[in-house]
């Protein structure tokens, strides 16, 4: 090869490397050192969609493809639209589709805009029988199925850009007498809101449309955060690692009690005041597990800087390390043990924040760990809990003189048959 050549080539090379737009990026690959830890936590077992995981050889998924076919084909007898109209724009947007995700897609763009068309039309079927009840067609006449696709659906990989879904939804509403708009149509997010009703535990109204979603998991992430962006927990911004924070148990060994707060309805607002540390309730599930990985995974590649769901993960594990510490927390109803194993729901907060990077905490987190950490080792407190324990003691087993007796002769009893063992051993 020509040196002219080898300059022309490497030019060439340069003029394709162009920096992804991190700012449209929205929907990632879990990253691998996270993803091995559960590979089933990030994984369809009943429906893909989008591009990442289409074509996926699970028998359930392969089934579904033909359901999804029906429902696209259902939802286009309905729409007031054409087919036509439809493939025109997703033709338009495909470059910014592109761009909100991780990886480069390995499909032609026929294979996309046919990807793209039929799940979203797909969705949007679902969402519309789900709210209007529609419990004829199988998917939503049988329970597990019908859960196990909402779970698969808010899937960090398993997602569809919010904003194609939303404007395909609108297509199929345009009518040609758009002067009279039918106000008995429910908007597309209200649509969504609704088939995830279940994760919206705070019951977040979303109805004048102040919300701006990238996806399906982001929504879930919204509904745990529950406050709007400008009241939520400021942020620490020195980079570091949250502050050690003693378990459930030596926590309750050094004083603090534990309460349910049912005050608030925002899943992270933990408080810690008067020696009282409130948790609101959280149900460990089968499904906790997937939806807080999934939060967390989001988190870690989308904002690692407003980080709320990783930092209450994080306070978590340190409170639960062993299924005494479940315990704990259950017999406080704070946690609702769906599981049945202490030890499971132990081992489920144990590894959630494995491989996770934690960029800064916020400041809310930040004073909590701090608190408690000046409550457990206060000196006066410590002296006050050894007083309160030798005077429990005292009340126990010396309240009269032959009870402290009795319980002298029982030491010294101990000791000698302790002595003797130790003699006989040699």
């Amino acid at each position: 090869m020509s040196f002219s050549r080898l300059v022309n080539d490497i030019k060439t090379m340069l003029d394709t490397a162009e920096p992804p737009s991190t700012y449209d990026c929205c929907i990632y690959k879990v990253p691998s050192d996270i993803r091995t830890l559960n590979e089933n936590a990030y994984t369809p077992k009943f429906v893909s969609i989008g591009p990442f995981h289409h074509g996926h050889p699970h028998p359930q998924i392969q089934n579904m493809e033909r359901q999804k076919l029906i429902y696209f084909k259902d939802f286009l007898q309905r729409t007031e639209t054409t087919l036509n109209e439809m493939v025109y724009y997703i033709d338009a947007i495909l470059s910014d589709f592109k761009c909100c995700y991780s990886e480069t897609l390995p499909f032609s763009h026929d294979e996309l805009v046919k990807l793209i068309l039929i799940d979203s039309g797909f969705i949007i079927e679902l969402f519309c029988r789900s709210y209007y009840d529609v419990r004829c067609i199988n998917i939503l006449s049988i329970p597990w199925l019908y859960v196990g696709i909402r779970s698969d659906l808010m899937l960090l990989e398993n997602q569809l850009p919010y904003f194609v879904i939303e404007k395909i939804y609108s297509l199929s509403l345009s009518s040609t007498n758009a002067s009279v708009p039918n106000t008995n149509i429910p908007s597309f997010l209200k649509l969504t809101t609704d088939y995830f009703d279940y994760y919206n535990k705070s019951k977040l109204d979303f109805d004048k449309g102040d919300i701006s979603i990238r996806h399906f998991t982001d929504l879930i992430r919204i509904f745990h955060l529950q406050h709007p962006i400008e009241n939520r927990p400021s942020r620490d911004n020195i980079n570091k690692q949250i502050i050690h924070l003693p378990s459930a148990t030596e926590l309750l060994e050094a004083g603090v009690r534990f309460k349910v707060n049912t005050e608030s309805k925002c899943l992270l607002d933990l408080r810690f005041s008067g020696g009282v540390l409130e948790i609101p309730q959280l149900i460990a599930h089968d499904g906790t597990e997937i939806m807080f990985r999934n939060m967390v995974a989001l988190e870690q590649c989308r904002y690692p800087y407003e980080s709320y769901i990783t930092d209450y993960v994080a306070v978590l594990d340190y409170l639960i390390n062993t299924g005494k510490d479940v315990d704990i927390l259950v017999q406080n109803k704070i946690l609702e043990n769906m599981l049945g194993d202490s030890d499971s729901v132990a081992n489920l907060f144990n590894g959630l924040s494995k491989y996770v990077i934690h960029s800064n905490i916020s400041l809310q987190f930040s004073i909590l760990c701090k608190d408690l950490n000046a409550f457990c080792g206060n000196p006066w407190r410590q002296l006050m809990l050894t007083l309160k324990l030798k005077s429990t003691l005292m009340r126990d087993y010396c309240s009269t003189p032959w009870q402290a007796a009795a319980s002298f002769a029982g030491i010294l009893l101990l000791v000698l048959t302790l002595i003797q063992t130790v003699c006989s051993c040699k």
